[in-house]
């Protein structure tokens, strides 16, 4: 059985036709993988093709600031890549005069570029012969040839890296790279995958077993921690508000909030008016508050979850310096944030 040639044979009926597939500009498969990276094709291409409208040159990438990258990002979550693709950009303007580097040894020293995406954009803008290993890959490979190495390990890394860069075509290399993530994308699904029509179904080990459920392996490493957040929505008579930028590492670092409570349960509204004398713009202020949603909003974050109130505090006078509510959708803002926007009657 020839793995590589039944994959690139399968590819070539089947692939979809995608816009960072009709070029080998290292910028363009670049900012496609970094899009891609924790995101599902469907909702990152229409973030892809706002990137590449807006910033066509990675030199109209770097020269932009940070927050007009944060708010074309924002709703695609994982802020840290929005933030590390601007640095890398404006690290390959001013210290390599705008030339990509073309190596996977040069590649992978970019900010926020691992294995997988140093290997994709070498392979296809390059033609290096560098496996790729993404969750697509691991779990291909694991139910073909049925591996039980928790692909979450060291160990499982390189066992699958190595598998992989045995079965890469060495004279097509970004093919078969598109080709197995291709396939494990759209055919070797995570959940009920169709392995009447699979090319491998007489030889995949999985299958032959009734592992298909069990493979690939990912020991459970992490814990979801709960947190209480407690938005402060300010609405002046002026039809002001007030937002704060998030300063240091952690979730949705600089992009924009209300001012924030966070508490270790859930609060009511006599707690939360105790820490509005911390609030100096409220000091000998007359305002009201009312909770806006009875219920918490649970925003889901891979490694915590975010049980949200949000509070509004009718300020019945001027707000000089506040944000002028018609401006508030200017600002780079979370999810969370921005879902309230849209609900909220300002």
């Amino acid at each position: 059985m020839n793995i590589t040639k039944k994959l690139i044979n399968w590819y070539l009926v089947n692939k979809r036709d995608l816009p960072w597939r009709n070029t080998s500009n290292p910028y363009f498969i670049w900012l496609s993988e970094i899009i891609l990276q924790q995101t599902q094709v469907a909702q990152g291409l229409p973030y892809y093709v706002a990137f590449t409208t807006k910033y066509p040159t990675i030199f109209n990438l770097a020269n932009a600031s940070e927050s007009q990258i944060l708010k074309l990002w924002q709703g695609l979550g994982y802020y840290s890549r929005a933030r590390n693709l601007h640095a890398s950009a404006k690290y390959i303007v001013n210290e390599l005069d705008g030339v990509f580097p073309n190596t996977y040894s040069e590649i992978i020293k970019l900010k926020g570029v691992g294995d997988y995406t140093a290997s994709a954009v070498a392979s296809i803008s390059f033609n290096e012969v560098t496996a790729v290993v993404d969750g697509n890959v691991y779990r291909a490979l694991s139910r073909i040839f049925g591996i039980s190495t928790p692909i979450n390990t060291g160990q499982g890394f390189k066992e699958f890296k190595a598998l992989a860069q045995t079965l890469i075509d060495k004279n097509q290399p970004a093919t078969f790279n598109q080709a197995i993530m291709e396939f494990g994308a759209r055919l070797c699904k995570p959940k009920n995958p169709d392995c009447t029509i699979c090319p491998f179904n007489s030889c995949c080990v999985a299958l032959q077993k009734n592992l298909i459920g069990q493979l690939p392996v990912k020991l459970k490493t992490l814990k979801v921690k709960k947190k209480y957040f407690n938005f402060i929505v300010i609405v002046s008579l002026d039809k002001k508000t007030v937002l704060e930028k998030r300063k240091g590492k952690g979730i949705w670092q600089n992009l924009y909030q209300f001012p924030l409570v966070e508490t270790l349960k859930s609060s009511n509204i006599e707690a939360i008016e105790k820490e509005f004398k911390g609030f100096s713009i409220l000091k000998n202020k007359n305002f009201s508050v009312s909770l806006y949603n009875d219920s918490e909003i649970v925003h889901k974050l891979s490694h915590q979850h975010l049980y949200t109130k949000y509070w509004i505090v009718s300020l019945e006078e001027m707000l000089p310096q506040g944000v002028s509510t018609k401006k508030i959708t200017d600002f780079p803002v979370p999810t969370l944030i921005a879902n309230f926007i849209e609900r909220f009657n300002f």
